[in-house]
């Protein structure tokens, strides 16, 4: 049973009086009486970090994946709360200096407040943070149309890669080493779109678990498909330049998540709209596919030939 299973059979239900609670199927909590918004991630060593050697990056990486499901929604995170799970060994003097000089910097560049928090001692280290925003409405899952172009925001693919050379000491270029791992570590968010998405997307959510497997929760509950062209999704110069120099294929990497760039639909008509503004907040916007009919199956074009579906599906956590 993955993450999601688990959710539906156990919990799903008795959220059902809470409206503002998605029926739990969606990324973040929202009243629309108080405008609130709110969302809640977890992040584990050893599961969404691999270890604890750079804590002034891991906490960066944390926050920003916790605010990008506001900025997905079309919110601006004002809030946050963090709890911190450690021991004597981990959270050394030092280490809590460096956590508490990346917050203060990301607080500048995201304008964003610590409101609260919590702290308890663990065998190994654990963040929870709750990102909190107020809007007059959001953009949902589950609300794409027939026919909708499929964006994604930014580029996909350099933070699994930096993750695969933090783990596994690839052999590359100094610079290049230094970009990947930047890039998992401070993923360059669309923060600007939140004020913008609003106008022209009809679902959207950010990109954590892994893009087909995020495209496959935008739009669970629908009876529509889709189809992914590999060949569009856009690519950095610099993971070009890897994969055509180590031989690899992109579908190594386009599909394994920690992205979080924002996944959304939109109507033809907006094309013209969304490349002006695209163009007005220089922020790549790039269509990878389209909304089908759900008499077709969801599907991956690569080089226009039809690929296993399975093989793409991403990250989920399993419990049994």
């Amino acid at each position: 049973m993955d993450e999601f299973e688990l959710i539906k059979k156990y919990f799903q239900r008795i959220s059902n009086n809470n409206p503002g609670a998605k029926k739990l199927n969606d990324d973040v909590f929202f009243d629309k009486k108080t405008k609130l918004v709110a969302s809640l991630d977890t992040y584990n060593e050893g599961v969404h970090f691999p270890n604890f050697k750079f804590p002034s990056l891991v906490i960066k990486k944390i926050l920003r994946s916790s605010i990008s499901d506001l900025l997905a929604k079309g919110v601006k995170p004002e809030y946050y709360l963090i709890s911190g799970s450690g021991n004597k060994k981990q959270f050394t003097k030092k280490n809590l200096k460096l956590i508490s000089k990346s917050l203060n910097q990301e607080q500048e560049k995201f304008n964003i407040k610590l409101s609260g928090g919590d702290t308890t001692n663990s065998s190994k280290v654990s963040f929870s943070i709750t990102s909190i925003g107020f809007s007059k409405n959001i953009i949902e899952r589950n609300r794409a149309r027939l026919n909708d172009d499929i964006y994604v925001t930014g580029n996909i693919g350099d933070s699994f890669l930096g993750l695969k050379i933090i783990k596994n000491n690839i052999k590359i270029s100094a610079k290049l080493k230094d970009y990947f791992i930047n890039k998992f570590y401070c993923p360059d968010l669309p923060y600007k779109i939140y004020k913008q998405i609003h106008k022209f997307a009809n679902t959207s959510m950010d990109i954590s678990d892994g893009l087909i497997s995020d495209m496959i929760k935008l739009i669970n509950s629908q009876k529509l498909s889709f189809e992914i062209n590999v060949n569009k999704i856009p690519i950095s110069k610099n993971l070009e330049l890897y994969l055509k120099k180590n031989k690899k294929r992109r579908t190594q990497y386009l599909f394994n998540g920690d992205d979080y760039q924002i996944l959304f639909t939109a109507p033809l008509k907006k094309r013209s709209l969304i490349k002006s503004i695209a163009n007005k907040l220089n922020q790549k916007m790039t269509i990878i596919g389209k909304i089908n009919s759900g008499y077709k199956k969801n599907s991956i074009l690569l080089d226009n030939k039809p690929q296993n579906l399975t093989k793409f599906k991403g990250y989920s956590h399993k419990f049994w």
